[in-house]
């Protein structure tokens, strides 16, 4: 049964990935729900960490890469260690203050380097607060996809869990439980 449920987690980190490659909004994309999702629920802790990173890698092998890339893949790092905090404690509330968190992390850090090396704004707190100002629109579509995304992942495997018990992680009862 661990085949079929490591199975089921693949299929939905393709179908999740796969939407990268389509058009969307700018910064409506899965990945932060991805490595969240990976942190919680993949039972490896290795694959948790490499799904997003392994998602990026391969859209960013069609759409290009950029100076930004590896502060973007450190911050996916980052959002899958908030869901490893999930693997012991989770619930609907949990699960989105910790997508609410992630796209707050991504924000924050991604901005302070566009900030710090990208070249836009001068090097003073005017510089960074006219930074993080500019990425103010963008951070709604990061939070509304990060939530949206979530629900998304972690509610089907519940409901597939729910549907089909036998694809339950052995150390747990549900995800969401």
């Amino acid at each position: 049964m661990h085949r079929n449920r490591f199975t089921m987690l693949a299929v939905l980190v393709v179908g999740a990935s796969a939407s990268r490659l389509i058009p969307h909004p700018p910064n409506f994309t899965p990945i932060a729900a991805l490595a969240l999702f990976g942190g919680a629920t993949f039972t490896n802790t290795r694959s948790a960490f490499l799904m997003p990173i392994a998602a990026m890698a391969l859209s960013d092998a069609v759409l290009g890469f950029s100076w930004m890339t590896p502060i973007i893949y450190a911050t996916f790092v980052l959002i899958t260690c908030l869901g490893l905090l999930l693997r012991r404690r989770s619930g609907i509330g949990r699960i989105a203050g910790m997508s609410a968190a992630g796209a707050m992390l991504f924000f924050v850090v991604t901005n302070g380097a566009v900030w710090l090396g990208g070249g836009l704004y001068p090097k003073t707190l005017e510089g960074l607060a006219a930074c993080y100002v500019a990425a103010l629109p963008f951070f709604g579509n990061t939070l509304v996809s990060d939530l949206l995304y979530t629900a998304m992942l972690f509610g089907a495997v519940a409901l597939a869990e729910h549907r089909w018990p036998a694809l339950r992680a052995p150390e747990r009862n549900s995800v969401a439980a």
